[in-house]
């Protein structure tokens, strides 16, 4: 299984992005999906999660009313949708498959991880 992230980049505060991560493999839609970042200095946190069926969503505090997470299984992908953009959201954004079908928020429930992409906000 292979994640490619794509979509960082370096916004203004108060602006939008969109990560899009695209995975291989035949199984895409058995897995939960998610998102974490880490920030420099900081350990990896979580950002995002959605069940196999996009049915289930979970978000961090700070995020949640800012960010959208989907996914569309006939493309194997998996968006993040940024928006109000805070420069304490700057850091690597990494998407990752989970274990299993539904919504994980612990990084130990996820088994395979993109390289992640950079996403800078300027105040």
């Amino acid at each position: 299984v292979q994640l490619q992230a794509s979509g960082g980049g370096l916004v203004q505060a108060g602006g939008s992005l969109r990560l899009s991560c695209a995975a291989s493999g035949r199984t895409f839609s058995n897995y939960g999906m998610g998102w974490f970042r880490q920030a420099p200095g900081k350990e990896r946190e979580f950002v995002a999660a959605i069940s196999w069926s996009g049915d289930s969503t979970s978000y961090t505090d700070s995020v949640k009313g800012r960010f959208t997470i989907s996914r569309d299984n006939a493309k194997n992908t998996v968006d993040l949708q940024l928006s109000s953009l805070k420069p304490e959201d700057t850091a690597v954004y990494y998407c990752a498959r989970a274990g299993g079908p539904f919504v994980v928020v612990a990084p130990e429930g996820y088994r395979y991880w993109g390289q992640g992409t950079q996403v800078t906000v300027s105040s």
